[in-house]
């Protein structure tokens, strides 16, 4: 049985700026095949040292993963989620990554969040129930978004 999806409208990345986007995605994909208690302990390694993410910088990697990533760009959201949280890591940032549910009707999603806002997601905070959350590190300095929309201290 196959299923219609509809690919959301996807911008073009100079070449220049398609390589980090496009490791972050093949080591999200390496990862979204791990079980949830081996993403979980990854991901906390991975955000120590991290700051805080903006929704800008977070929505940034978001539209960059699915710039370069049509499995991404579709019902992946795992992979896409994965992929965008390794990116802002890659970029000095770290955003918070949950996986969770919702009861009626039922499903599962994986997304990414700032300050309990879902990125990049076409659903209100609390549409889902989070169940595994991995937030930035409590003692980390926020980075601030510059006027060219690109963080820095």
């Amino acid at each position: 049985m196959s299923v219609q999806v509809a690919i959301t409208g996807r911008d073009r990345l100079p070449l220049r700026r398609r390589l980090m986007p496009l490791l972050a995605v093949g080591a999200a994909r390496m990862l979204a095949h791990s079980p949830p208690r081996r993403i979980r302990a990854v991901l906390r390694f991975l955000r120590t040292g991290a700051a805080p993410a903006t929704y800008n910088q977070a929505k940034g990697a978001r539209d960059a993963v699915v710039a370069v990533s049509v499995l991404c760009a579709g019902e992946n959201c795992l992979q896409r989620s994965l992929a965008t949280m390794l990116l802002c890591r890659i970029r000095g940032v770290w955003p918070t990554w949950c996986t969770g549910i919702r009861a009626t009707p039922f499903r599962a999603h994986a997304w990414v969040e700032v300050d309990g806002q879902p990125v990049g997601e076409g659903y209100p905070a609390g549409y889902f129930r989070p169940i595994i959350s991995v937030p930035p590190k409590a003692d980390a300095a926020p980075i601030t978004d510059t006027p060219e929309g690109k963080g820095g201290p």
